[in-house]
Formats: C-alpha cells, sequence, structure tokens
C-alpha cells in the first residue's frame, strides 16, 4: 500500500516510534528513523519487517530538543528519499513532580522535545506535501491530551498543545490531500513507562508486578497494556485510503481511561 512512500518516525529506535516504523515498513515504506540507543537492531528490525518489499532504512540522530539538528534531519530525508510522505511525530521524554517543585530545565526539555520538535518537523515537511497533494503527518499525543494526571504538568501540557497542533494543521491542509492527526495511547509497556513502573514498586516496597497491576488498574479498565503493534496498525489505518477524510481527530487507543 505505501510502496514508493518515504515515512520519517521520530524517537522511533525503540517502543511506540519503532513498532509505528515496523508496521509502516511492512506496508512498503521507506523509513527514516531518529533516536538514541541500539540503532543497529532497531534497522534491523525494520529491515526484517519491510523485507518483502526491499524497503529502505536510513538514519539520523538529530537530538529533537535543537531546531537546527532537525533542519538537518529534514534535509537528511530528502537526499536519501526525495522527501518524506509520511511524518510521524513520536519523540518524547517524561519527568514527575508537582509544579511548585517541578524543575524549569525539565519543564524547558519537555516542551522542546515533546511539543516544539513536531512544529519544527511539521512546517519542514508541509511544503513537499502540499506540492505532491498528499501527505500523512500523524502526532503520538497521549491519554494526558485529552485529561490530566497530577504530577505531570510539563508532559500533560505539551500532549494538550500536540491536540491542538493537530487540529490548526489539519484545518490548513484539509482539502489538499494532506491530512493531520493524532493518536493518544493509554500505557504502553515502554522504558519511560517501565521507570514509571519500577519507582512505584520501590516507593511502595512492592514487586513490579504487583505496581504494574496497581498503574494499570488505577486509570485503564481494560487492564491491559496498549501495544506498539496496535499503535503501528491504527498509523496505517491514517495512511491507508479508508483515513482519506479522517483529518484532525485525538484518537484515542486507552483501554477506556478517557471514557470515564
Amino acid at each position: 500500500m505505501l510502496n514508493d512512500k518515504t515515512a520519517l518516525v521520530t524517537g522511533s529506535t525503540s517502543g511506540i516510534g519503532l513498532g509505528i516504523a515496523k508496521a509502516l515498513a511492512r506496508q512498503g515504506a521507506n523509513i527514516v528513523l531518529n533516536g538514541f540507543g541500539d540503532v543497529d537492531g532497531s534497522r534491523a528490525a525494520v529491515l526484517e519487517a519491510g523485507k518483502a518489499h526491499n524497503v529502505k532504512v536510513a538514519y539520523h540522530g538529530a537530538d529533537m530538543s535543537r531546531p537546527a539538528e532537525i533542519e538537518d534531519m529534514m534535509k537528511y530525508a530528502g537526499g536519501q528519499f526525495g522527501h518524506v510522505d509520511i511524518l510521524v511525530n513520536n519523540a518524547g521524554i517524561q519527568h514527575v513532580a508537582p509544579v511548585q517543585d517541578f524543575p524549569v530545565e525539565k519543564w524547558d526539555s519537555i516542551i522542546a522535545i515533546n511539543l516544539s520538535s513536531a512544529f519544527h518537523t511539521t512546517r519542514l515537511a508541509l511544503p513537499a506535501m502540499q506540492a505532491a497533494k498528499w501527505g500523512r503527518i500523524i502526532n503520538i499525543a497521549s491519554v494526558h491530551g485529552l485529561v490530566g494526571s497530577a504530577q505531570k504538568a510539563a508532559y500533560v501540557a505539551a500532549k494538550h498543545g500536540i491536540v491542538g497542533l493537530t487540529k490548526v494543521t489539519a484545518l490548513e491542509n484539509a482539502a489538499i490531500g494532506v491530512t493531520c492527526n493524532a493518536i493518544c495511547p493509554g500505557w504502553v509497556l515502554t522504558p519511560l513507562v517501565q521507570k514509571q513502573i519500577d519507582a512505584k514498586a520501590a516507593e511502595q516496597g512492592i514487586s513490579v508486578a504487583e505496581a504494574q497491576k496497581q498503574l494499570l488498574s488505577e486509570k485503564e479498565p481494560s487492564l491491559r497494556f496498549t501495544t506498539p503493534e496496535e499503535l503501528g496498525e491504527l498509523a496505517v489505518f491514517f495512511c491507508s485510503p479508508a483515513g482519506s477524510n479522517i483529518c484532525g481527530v485525538a484518537w484515542n487507543m486507552d483501554g477506556g481511561w478517557a471514557a470515564q
């Protein structure tokens, strides 16, 4: 379905981003990876996912808090594949603290990486999408783009901002074949969430398994994590002909969290 398309996925060397990159590769899209950690392993996983279509996989290690590096990444993607047809803004970090104790530098970092980076990639990707009259921008928000949680001021503010940016981008491009939508996951067992589970276990003196059960029961009625594979399939749907008139939605995949 996505042969001859190119997808750039930020924060895609693990977790949600890697799951989405693999799902898009399975549909034939060439992939530009971004992130830190096991780059070779991530590249191999995406190549394996797309081997039936002989997909190509490139990598750029842009620090998503730095606009100049984001610009370099977008130029690199264009140099490798012509231009970006599918942009998935997934990069994100987290810090937990009450508002009055929230470190200023953590606030700035979270807003830069979780929100501002999506603005920079979007503004740089749009001209080519508009010229081609086809493009898909998928912003990975969070259920925290729809509801709040205590001690997550910067994360919740950034994710609400992502939902707002999604709506504006969708409205400005709705008539020209370029869509923009947000995916709002609940709990996904990524390294970011595992840290919260480990911290809860240590704080309460309970097992990691019990801490995980508590985390889910507090918020997610389905009592299970959403998987990166499920999120990847939703991203594929947005890129399919069936998603061509879906514009500006914040689609929660949260096991009933926001329905409560």
